[in-house]
């Protein structure tokens, strides 16, 4: 790594794990089929019920747990369980991938209850890729969601979720403290925390000690990094933030052109015609750039598409799932399709990342870094009280 690269590390400092589920059962793109999975585990008695659960070191049958924030459930034994399905919570499931979750903790083995806290209207949430060596040009680094993000990666080698904000109601920053106002004087006005998640997200690159970026002296190459980080953070949050949904220009914009067959058995593309074949469906036109465009090298609509037609283990909750496929998930499949189109075509922020730049002795001379032990972990949010195992309220 250049010695004039930030760790991201040391400029968002609170960082969290990705979420460990235990079970696959409990995540799915179908809220219906989740809700009857939940319905046919509690069904289920005895030996039955727990070949079903998939028990695990961390979660067994006889395991008690808080409430998640936010996500009013039962806390007692599963064993006992009888009641209706939790309500489904909407997720980013790795990268673009808006998937539902049942919000039980006692079903998650590492729920990481510190983002739920804190995930509100307000919050986005920066989730680094894992490193995966590729090919030089354009890599996805970085990605933002308003979603609560589960933070996996399609490559198997997991990143970090950091909140951009450490408190409800985007209540202290979770910046270097000193750094927004330290960039405020460097560039001659105001920096504010979506602006430098926007820089970041423009310049940042992957690095095998993790998502690293420049800063640049220049206050006229921030300008227009700040600038095409918003239009791509825009893109990827698809209007979960009460934005406009993505659109491509009319003419460009992706059409099904034949039905979607109730179990489609292969995705492919044929770029001579821009069409998306989805076995006997057919969806066009669609950019080359929407269907090259990969995350950790792995081509999103190809990870998008399989995460819908994987059958599951017969037996297995798992293998509960749509009968034929959902009108909903081709309307997140043209939606997505624009998305990515929209980002392939974004400058790759190559022109921000030159010049002269700010070091990490820059910011230690500043006493920007190292940041303290204390903004690395997270902060009390005491908005409400959390009901603990067994219907007691916890003390926090």
């Amino acid at each position: 790594m250049s010695d004039d690269l930030h760790l991201l590390d040391d400029l968002m400092p609170w960082a969290v794990a990705p979420l460990r589920t235990g079970r696959a059962w409990v995540v799915g793109p179908d809220e219906r089929a989740l809700r009857a999975r939940w319905d046919a585990f509690v069904r289920a008695e005895g030996d039955e019920r727990e070949r079903l659960f998939h028990p695990s070191r961390t979660r067994t049958l006889r395991t008690t747990a808080p409430a998640l924030p936010g996500a009013p459930a039962n806390t007692g034994p599963l064993s006992h369980e009888t009641g209706p399905c939790p309500a489904p919570r909407r997720i980013t499931h790795g990268p673009f991938d808006h998937q539902w979750l049942i919000p039980d903790h006692r079903l998650l083995d590492a729920a990481r209850p510190e983002l739920w806290r804190v995930a509100d209207e307000r919050q986005l949430f920066a989730v680094e890729q894992g490193h995966v060596p590729q090919p030089a040009g354009r890599a996805t680094a970085l990605t933002v969601s308003a979603l609560l993000p589960d933070g996996r990666s399609p490559a198997g080698r997991p990143g970090r979720i950091r909140p951009l904000y450490r408190r409800p109601n985007a209540a202290e920053p979770n910046i270097a403290p000193g750094l927004l106002t330290f960039l405020g004087k460097t560039y001659g006005h105001d920096v504010d925390p979506e602006d430098l998640l926007a820089w970041t997200v423009a310049t940042a690159r992957a690095t095998p000690a993790g998502c690293a970026l420049p800063l640049t002296t220049d206050p006229q190459l921030w300008v227009s990094g700040v600038e095409l980080g918003h239009r791509a953070i825009a893109l990827m949050l698809r209007g979960t933030r009460g934005g406009e949904k993505p659109r491509l220009p009319g003419g460009r914009r992706p059409y099904v052109r034949a039905a979607i067959p109730a179990r489609p058995d292969e995705l492919r593309y044929d770029a001579e015609e821009e069409a998306l074949h989805l076995g006997e469906g057919r969806i066009s036109p669609v950019p080359s750039g929407a269907w090259e465009y990969r995350v950790s090298g792995v081509r999103v609509l190809e990870l998008w598409f399989e995460r819908r037609t994987e059958s599951g283990e017969p037996g297995t909750l798992e293998a509960i799932r749509p009968a034929s496929w959902p009108q909903e998930w081709t309307s997140e499949l043209l939606e997505l399709i624009t998305a990515l189109a929209l980002l392939s075509e974004l400058p790759t922020g190559q022109e921000a990342r030159e010049g002269d730049r700010l070091t990490p002795a820059d910011l230690v001379d500043a006493r920007v870094l190292p940041v303290p032990a204390s903004a690395r972990r997270p902060a009390s949010v005491l908005d409400h009280p959390e009901e603990g195992p067994g219907g007691q309220f916890a003390l926090l």
